[in-house]
């Protein structure tokens, strides 16, 4: 059964961890995104290799075994908002890890334009000054789906949204 005090890793890391072109695009990565540490890349990847190896898998099935899978997996997906219409199995196996740090919910606050910068967003959303829907939530990393994003917003009454509206739209642009 485990430990309960120790969970189980959910992420894995790199196989070649000083290659200076495997740093540099991890180092990337980490600031345009405004994750915390490489460990919060590490888990978007290792969930990014789960769901390809689910693909794979199906696509060694055969196809009337496979139709039920495939369904369920791609629905999920597209509700995810990871793959668009029409999706199949090869769309899958295409994703990158930035289309998963996209639908995180500090990257989803600052394309919105709730907040100037990635770091603001981070900050606002441990602060406790977004919610998604009904709900506040205080996770950067939580995947906002495709039916949440457009209830993703500033709470009403937190100083950050005074602010914001003070300030208006001038201070999302960066010269």
């Amino acid at each position: 059964m485990g430990d309960p005090k120790k969970p189980r890793k959910k992420y894995a890391t790199p196989r070649m961890t000083w290659q200076a072109d495997q740093l540099a695009r991890e180092l990337w990565i980490v600031g345009k995104y405004g994750l915390r540490n490489k460990r919060e890349l590490w888990i978007a990847e290792t969930e990014l290799s789960r769901i390809r190896n689910q693909a794979r898998k199906l696509l060694a099935e055969p196809i009337e075994t496979r139709v039920e899978a495939e369904k369920r997996l791609l629905k999920s997906l597209s509700r995810k908002g990871l793959i668009g219409s029409s999706p199949s199995l090869d769309d899958i196996l295409g994703l990158i890890v930035e289309s998963l740090l996209d639908r995180r919910l500090q990257s989803v606050v600052k394309s919105k334009g709730l907040v100037p910068s990635i770091q603001a967003a981070r900050q606002a959303v441990t602060h406790g000054h977004v919610k998604v829907g009904d709900r506040r939530v205080t996770i950067p990393g939580y995947l906002v789906r495709m039916n949440e994003e457009s209830t993703v917003r500033l709470i009403e009454g937190s100083n950050l949204a005074k602010l914001m509206v003070e300030a208006g739209p001038q201070s999302s642009k960066k010269e």
